[in-house]
C-alpha cells in the first residue's frame, strides 16, 4: 500500500522527501482544488528524487473543458513528459456529464510512457461501475476517489465496493478528508492500493504585506501524526 502526498508547495515537496513518501501528486493553488504546476516546480520535485505525478488542470471549477482548454492540457502533458515526470493526473467530462472518452484517449496517447491517474473528478459520478469500466478500458493505472462522497468517511462503503469491483484491474487510491483519525481504518479495513492526503491547514503568508494571502499550507505535525497512525515509525 503506497502513500501519496498531494504536494502544492516547496515545503510539501521537501517534507515528501524527508518522510520518504512513495510518490507525490504535484500541483499548485490547492485553495482552488489544485492547478497544473510550473515546469520549474516539476523539475525541482524530480531533482529531489521524488516519484512525481503532475496534476493537469488548467483552471478551477468543473471538468468539462472546451477544445482550447483540452489543447492546453495536452501541451502540459507533453511538457511534463519532456521534463521527466513519472505520471500525470487528469479528469475530463463531456457536455452530458459523462467521462470524455475522446479527450482521455488523446491524453493517454500524449502520456505514453507515463502512468496516468483519473483524479477526484470521478466523484461527480452517480454510480461508479460504468466509470471504472471506462477507465479500465482506457488502460488507466489508477483512480483517486473519496467514494463518490465529500470525504472518505462518508464514501467508505462505496470505496469498499469499488475495490471489490475493480478486482485488481485498476488501482483504487482513496483520498479526500484523510486524517489521523481515519487513516488506520482505511489501511486495515479498506486496504486500498494507495492513500492520498495533503496534511494541510489554513494559514496566512506574508501577513505584514499588502499582498498577504490565505492559503492551505502543509503542516508537518499534522503530516507526521497521520504517518504515525498509519504505522510508520517517524518523528519530527
Amino acid at each position: 500500500m503506497k502513500l501519496e502526498l498531494c504536494a502544492a508547495s516547496l515545503d510539501a515537496i521537501r517534507l515528501a522527501k524527508k518522510y520518504d513518501f512513495d510518490r507525490i501528486e504535484l500541483c499548485q493553488n490547492l485553495e482552488q482544488g489544485g492547478m497544473t504546476p510550473s515546469p520549474g516546480m516539476i523539475e525541482y520535485a524530480l531533482a529531489m528524487g521524488l516519484e512525481t505525478h503532475v496534476l493537469i488542470r488548467p483552471r478551477p471549477g468543473g471538468f468539462f473543458y472546451d477544445d482550447d482548454e483540452i489543447e492546453i492540457m495536452l501541451r502540459d502533458i507533453r511538457e511534463s513528459k519532456a521534463i521527466g515526470a513519472h505520471g500525470v493526473v487528469v479528469g475530463v467530462y463531456n457536455e452530458e456529464g459523462w467521462i470524455d472518452r475522446d479527450a482521455l484517449e488523446q491524453m493517454k496517447r500524449h502520456a505514453d510512457g507515463m502512468e496516468i491517474t483519473f483524479h477526484r473528478a470521478f466523484d461527480d459520478l452517480v454510480r461508479f461501475e460504468k466509470g471504472l469500466d471506462k477507465l479500465i478500458e482506457l488502460e488507466f493505472n489508477r483512480v483517486l476517489s473519496s467514494g463518490l462522497a465529500r470525504n472518505v468517511d462518508l464514501g467508505f462503503d462505496n470505496l469498499v465496493s469499488m475495490r471489490e469491483y475493480a478486482s485488481g484491474r485498476i488501482e483504487i487510491m482513496c483520498g479526500g478528508g484523510v486524517n489521523a483519525s481515519n487513516v488506520a481504518r482505511l489501511r486495515n479495513e479498506l486496504q486500498p492500493d494507495a492513500i492520498h492526503f495533503s496534511a494541510t491547514q489554513k494559514a496566512v503568508i506574508d501577513e505584514d504585506s499588502k499582498f498577504r494571502e490565505d492559503v492551505l499550507a502543509v503542516n508537518e505535525k499534522k503530516l507526521v501524526r497521520i504517518l504515525q497512525e498509519f504505522g510508520r515509525d517517524v518523528t519530527i
